[in-house]
């Protein structure tokens, strides 16, 4: 199998410098790999955590100690230590990131964001808008709302739209972080069908899930975090 990200010995510990430098130690001595085809589910309480470690990976973290090797383009790339060039480059071409929240610049309409992740690699507008309106149609975005910001739209649009542009690019890597949060039952099943084709054309995948139902439906195993958690 090939392994598409190596963490080997991750620390992390937060300074509070508004609290005077206190430092808050969360996690420590994490190894943790994954394989092309996989999906692994974060496993840990609320707090243990899964959303920094996994934010670590994608470097908006910084690591207190370790190494988080990831490949990209045929290369090993230590997302601990590599330049804000190599970090935007592995994001634009190798990792997604579909995080809880959708942070978008309004009065961009929604068919253009969601296209956005293909056209900055240099996909050709059409084909990107192409795709794009494939996936809100598959979760269920009326097209009546493709010319719109979605920054009025409620909660669960917000949220399959973010889907929607996480899934436009097929990356190698991705990150879900409870990608099928608040969702109700028909456009949960469709997550974790585009979930599922991705691991088939062999990305790396993984995900926070709440849901055990969507845990076992498209997890081939859980990694415990909590057992690399600093006690308090």
């Amino acid at each position: 199998m090939t392994a598409l990200i190596t963490a080997e010995k991750i620390a992390k510990t937060f300074t509070l410098h508004m609290q005077g430098g206190l430092r808050i130690p969360v996690l420590s001595g994490l190894d943790f790999t994954i394989d092309a085809g996989e999906c692994v589910a974060l496993a840990g309480a609320s707090g243990s955590g899964k959303s920094t470690f996994m934010r670590m990976i994608y470097a908006n973290y910084t690591c207190s100690q370790g190494n988080i090797w990831v490949r990209h383009n045929g290369a090993r790339i230590d997302m601990a230590h590599a330049s804000p060039h190599q970090v935007l480059d592995i994001r634009r071409h190798t990792m997604g990131y579909v995080s809880q929240f959708l942070r978008v610049v309004p009065r961009i309409a929604t068919i253009d964001i969601v296209a956005e992740p293909l056209v900055v690699t240099g996909c050709p507008k059409a084909e990107a808008t192409e795709r794009a309106a494939g996936l809100l149609r598959r979760l269920n975005i009326p097209e009546t709302l493709w010319s719109l910001s979605p920054v009025t739209f409620s909660g669960g649009e917000q949220q399959r739209v973010n889907i929607a542009r996480g899934f436009t690019h097929p990356y190698p890597i991705m990150l879900l972080d409870e990608p099928t949060a608040s969702l109700d039952a028909d456009n949960r099943a469709v997550v974790l069908a585009l979930i599922g084709e991705a691991r088939a054309r062999g990305a790396a995948i993984i995900g926070i899930f709440h849901d055990l139902e969507s845990r076992r439906a498209v997890c081939t195993r859980s990694f415990d975090i909590s057992e690399f958690q600093v006690a308090a």
